[in-house]
C-alpha cells in the first residue's frame, strides 16, 4: 500500500514538472513578436497602434468618408488608400500621385496660388492638402491633382513659385487627428510617431514629417480631419531574416 502510494506521488510530481515546462515554453513562444505586417498595393494600411477600433467609413449614398464627428467630402486621387481615423496608428503604401507644390509656404500663403494654378488648368479640388515639414526652411504645401493626365509636370508658365511633379511611391507611419491644423500640434503628433518608432525598431524612418489636411475652411476646428505622417521602411536586417 505505501509503495502503491510512492509510485502515484511519483507520477503526479513528474505530471506537474511536465506541465511546468510546456507552459513555459508556450509562454516564451507566444511571447515572441510576430513579424509586422506590411502593406502592399493589394492592402495599402495595416493598423498598427492607437485605437485599435476606430474606423474611417465609406458612405456610398453621401460619397464621403465619415469617423466620429469628421467627414471627407471632397474626393481623394485615385489610388489613394483611405484616411486614417483619428486616434489610430497606421502603416500606410501611397502610389506616386502627381502634386502641384508651392515651396514657401508660411501661414497657409501658398493656398490661393494653389488654387489659382488648378482653376487655369480646370482641375477640381482634392483631398488632402499636404504639408511637408523640412527641418530647415519654410513648409512646402501642394494640391494634388486626382489623375496625372490632368496636366503636365514642370514649372507653371502663369506662376513661377509653383512647380508640379509626381512624387515616389512612399510607406509611412500615420497617426490620425481631429482638431488645429497648426504646425505646433502637427510636430506633437510627430512626436508620438517618432516613440512608436522607438518602440518599434524593425522601422526606421527615412523621412521629415508631413501632414494631410482634409478639410477647408468651412469646417469647424473641432471638426477637421488631419493625418500626421513619417516615411518608413523596414529595417534591412529586419527584410534579411524574414527572407531567409
Amino acid at each position: 500500500m505505501k509503495l502503491a502510494s510512492a509510485l502515484v506521488l511519483s507520477a503526479l510530481i513528474a505530471l506537474t514538472a511536465f506541465a511546468s515546462v510546456s507552459a513555459q515554453d508556450g509562454g516564451e513562444r507566444s511571447s515572441e513578436s510576430e513579424p509586422q505586417a506590411v502593406p502592399t498595393k493589394e492592402n495599402p494600411v495595416v493598423r498598427v497602434g492607437g485605437d485599435l477600433t476606430a474606423e474611417a467609413v465609406w458612405d456610398e449614398s453621401k460619397q464621403l468618408w465619415k469617423a466620429g464627428t469628421s467627414k471627407i467630402d471632397t474626393p481623394l486621387p485615385v489610388g489613394y488608400p483611405p484616411p486614417t481615423p483619428p486616434g489610430a496608428i497606421d502603416l500606410k503604401l501611397y502610389p506616386t500621385v502627381r502634386r502641384a507644390e508651392y515651396g514657401k509656404s508660411r501661414n497657409g500663403d501658398g493656398f490661393f496660388p494653389l488654387f489659382n494654378h488648378i482653376k487655369r488648368r480646370d482641375i477640381a479640388m482634392t483631398s488632402p492638402v499636404e504639408m511637408d515639414y523640412p527641418s530647415e526652411g519654410p513648409a512646402v504645401m501642394s494640391f494634388l491633382y486626382r489623375k496625372a493626365e490632368q496636366g503636365p509636370t514642370g514649372s507653371d508658365p502663369e506662376d513661377a513659385r509653383i512647380r508640379i511633379r509626381d512624387t515616389e511611391q512612399v510607406m509611412v507611419i500615420s497617426l490620425g487627428g481631429r482638431g488645429s491644423y497648426d504646425e505646433s500640434r502637427i510636430q506633437k503628433d510627430a512626436e508620438t510617431l517618432r516613440q512608436w518608432l522607438e518602440e518599434h525598431p524593425q522601422w526606421e524612418a527615412t523621412g521629415e514629417t508631413r501632414a494631410l489636411l482634409y478639410n477647408g475652411p468651412s469646417i469647424l476646428w473641432g471638426r477637421k480631419w488631419l493625418e500626421v505622417q513619417i516615411p518608413v521602411r523596414e529595417r534591412q536586417s529586419e527584410v534579411q531574416e524574414q527572407s531567409s
